[in-house]
């Protein structure tokens, strides 16, 4: 199975390919990161579709859809990503060419076609398309299938059935039915040179230096690899500290060390339930979490998201709760994602779902309506600036260029790269129709057949559909030039809760659906610019991705099922045992949702019903904003960073908040302030030569040790007990945080004021 298929053969002559090209300047990169990282050569001889890339690109595939679920409802869940593959495999497959026979042979029904077990040493193309595989089994870095957590809410919260085949048509359908169009707006966003993709050098760098020989310029510097090895050592060994032995490195906060006994000083100190002024961490899983690696991040990216979160944090938050008591803010705690009473107490929503999975008004009516914390609130209203800021963004300040492109795409001059790509074939059109039109007719079986497991009606599917394709394009852009991508989730369960309120299955399946569609299509078009910058051929990229996706969400859905009956009282912490690690923490936020859009409904919320209609002006400020930095673009043309301001990044700053905190943006700004500006501007040689290694050493390093921490000291439940490291305390110390402050409030294990 050396080269299975024309689709690794150039249509021209190898020769002419292989040999050093002579490459006019201006097919160069107009992006300084890409020139100085991604390879302009390409060897077209190199097989892609081997024996070895198929078993491991499956096994990885299966391993981690297997183990990212497994975590996924854990207290502390572990996702694993494509990044510890990428550096484990790479032993293993030069294992398999070493010892695989090298003997030549023929399948019937293929002609005079070859194979071979080992068609020679193995390769960077193969090696990426086996990290394709696994970044499908960690769901593109969402660690499981996002359809899973319906499975979970119905079953384990809502305590109703679904059966194996909806859960399964479920998953499948959201998970693969965007790359239908995804694969139709290839030429423009992953073509053009000026969509770099940010996220996608990390992985080039860390390939180039596992695979390629470095030339001696006879300066004495540390090799690539050896700088590598070096950092995810260190990065490994240090993680047993945070990670087991000093949890309370995870998040130190000064303020509260200082006043053990403010709840005013825990809420601002608290790194993790507060403001986190005065909080540090040396946990790098809490520098990387939600954000991603902030070293991947360009500066002006991590600039936008400092102001969005420094507007919320720093000023909209301080003076909503201390100053106006905005929505009764002191009543409860200052950041929670939680729902309340009016009297600050946690909402029994159980006590409110009749038998038919609605809404039971009289009883809604005698508990009261749910309060959100002031935080919760005013990130829900920005989260509606940030999709009204995505539509005028994108069509003021990209919408010339993609009608630009849209009537002369086949004209425009190619840069190196996507020149290269020319030479192999491109995946035709029907394809990507084939894929679309059976994806919609599955989940339109499953509305209409199914549609007791899932109540949504089969029209909203087709809404959803449309909604996701709609802003998949600006949303891309967005990815691609960024590296942040905003959202669907809220302005899909909006629009359901506003049409079929009571109903909270049908909203997560219509979320479901609009967003994950979107955001599949977002990480297919992302892992395509991979293969565009690392010559693979297209129709291999596809085919990987498309099998490991529906083998990542079938070993997904499995695994849930097998955990969902056999652990007694999953994600229930007040039936669980005092140390049981099922919580399901996230799983409980997505469960929260279903009640706020779906089962209670945003009129009752959001609407003439609720008090929190104000927030909704949020969608005009959003929508008005991107035409006030586009006029001034246009009036000061030489002021050169008035276009660098991307509200729709800015606004969403927070959009990751809760279940991320403050401490895990305050060190990701941090953090990719030091080595994406002060290092790239004055060290970019090393920028150029370490920043991206630096970082997936870092990720690799934590991994191999949470693994290793897990299966050598978790499943048997040791831990330690001391103030460092104790299971009867927060490792921040600051469990007054979550405290409300207002007058005659009573919260268990918080003062009364």
């Amino acid at each position: 199975m050396g080269t299975a298929g024309t689709d690794s053969t150039p249509k021209l002559d190898e020769n002419v390919v292989k040999d050093e090209p002579i490459i006019d300047e201006s097919e160069l990169s107009p992006i300084e990161e890409v020139r100085l990282t991604v390879p302009n050569t390409d060897d077209p001889s190199l097989p892609v579709w081997t024996f070895r890339m198929w078993f491991l690109g499956l096994f990885s595939c299966a391993l981690l859809s297997f183990l990212n679920q497994f975590f996924g409802y854990r207290t502390e869940p572990l996702v694993i990503t494509q990044i510890t593959v990428q550096v484990a495999t790479l032993p293993i497959g030069r294992f398999m060419a070493s010892v695989l026979p090298t003997t030549k042979f023929r399948i019937p029904g293929f002609g005079s076609r070859e194979f071979s077990l080992n068609p020679g040493p193995f390769n960077m193309k193969e090696h990426v398309l086996i990290t394709i595989f696994a970044n499908a089994g960690s769901a593109f870095g969402g660690g499981t299938a996002y359809a899973v957590l319906i499975v979970t809410i119905i079953k384990a919260f809502y305590e109703r059935s679904i059966s194996f085949l909806a859960s399964w048509l479920l998953i499948v359908t959201t998970q693969v039915m965007g790359y239908g169009w995804a694969g139709l707006l290839r030429k423009y966003v992953v073509e053009p040179a000026h969509m770099w993709w940010p996220s996608t050098l990390v992985q080039i760098s860390l390939f180039r230096t596992l695979h390629e020989k470095e030339e001696n310029d006879g300066k004495r510097r540390i090799s690539r690899v050896k700088f590598f090895v070096i950092a995810l050592v260190c990065s490994f060994c240090w993680y047993v500290f945070p990670g087991y032995l000093f949890q309370t490195l995870q998040s130190v906060s000064l303020v509260c060390l200082a006043f053990p006994h403010s709840v005013t000083a825990h809420q601002i100190g608290s790194g993790m339930s507060g403001l986190g002024f005065g909080a540090f961490t040396l946990d790098w899983t809490t520098v990387a979490s939600f954000l991603f690696s902030p070293l991947v991040s360009p500066f002006f990216a991590i600039a936008n998201v400092f102001i969005g979160y420094a507007l919320i944090i720093y000023l909209v938050i301080p003076i909503s709760y201390w100053g106006l008591n905005l929505y009764n803010a002191k009543t409860f705690p200052i950041f929670s994602s939680d729902l309340f009473t009016s009297q600050g107490q946690w909402y029994n929503v159980t006590s409110i779902v009749n038998d038919k999975f609605e809404l039971d008004l009289s009883e809604y009516e005698k508990l009261g309506r749910i309060h959100l914390s002031t935080f919760f609130a005013v990130t829900y209203g920005f989260g509606f600036a940030t999709i009204a800021a995505t539509i005028t963004h994108v069509a003021l300040f990209y919408g010339r260029e993609i009608y630009t492109r849209f009537r002369a795409s086949t004209k425009e001059k190619a840069d190196v790269h996507t020149r290269l790509m020319r030479n192999y074939r491109d995946i035709p059109a029907w394809w990507f129709y084939l894929l679309l039109i059976g994806s919609i007719v599955a989940g339109l079986a499953l509305c209409v057949f199914l549609k007791k497991d899932v109540q949504m009606p089969w029209w909203g599917l087709i809404f959803a559909a449309a909604l996701a394709f709609f802003f998949t394009l600006p949303i891309s852009i967005i990815t691609a030039t960024t590296n942040q991508t905003p959202g669907l989730n809220i302005i899909t369960e909006y629009i359901m809760g506003v049409i079929l309120p009571g109903q909270p299955i049908t909203n997560v399946c219509f979320k479901t659906y609009g967003y994950m569609s979107m955001a599949q299509a977002v990480a297919f078009l992302s892992d395509f610019k991979l293969g565009h910058y690392m010559k693979i051929p297209p129709r291999s990229m596809f085919l990987v991705q498309f099998i490991g996706t529906v083998l990542a969400g079938t070993v997904n859905l499995g695994v849930a099922w097998w955990l969902l009956n056999s652990v007694d009282n999953i994600c229930h912490p007040n039936l669980l045992p005092a140390n049981s690690p099922w919580t399901c923490p996230g799983d409980r936020v997505f469960f929260d949702a279903s009640v706020i859009w779906g089962l209670v409904g945003p009129k009752r919320i959001f609407g003439s019903l609720g008090q929190y209609s104000s927030l909704n002006w949020f969608f005009l400020g959003g929508l008005l904003g991107p035409v006030v930095v586009w006029l001034l673009h246009k009036a000061f043309p030489s002021q050169t960073w008035i276009p660098l301001i991307n509200l729709p990044v800015l606004l969403g700053a927070t959009g990751s908040m809760p279940p991320a905190t403050s401490l895990n943006y305050t060190s990701w700004i941090l953090v990719g302030t030091i080595f994406n500006f002060f290092v790239f501007r004055y060290r970019k040689q090393w920028w150029q030569r370490y920043n991206y290694i630096l970082s997936a050493a870092l990720d690799a390093g934590v991994a191999f040790m949470t693994v290793l921490l897990y299966f050598a000291l978790g499943l048997e439940n040791k831990g330690l007990n001391w103030w460092g490291a104790s299971p009867d305390y927060l490792p921040e110390h600051c469990d007054l945080a979550t405290c409300p402050t207002a007058k005659g409030i009573e919260v268990p294990g918080c003062p009364t004021f």
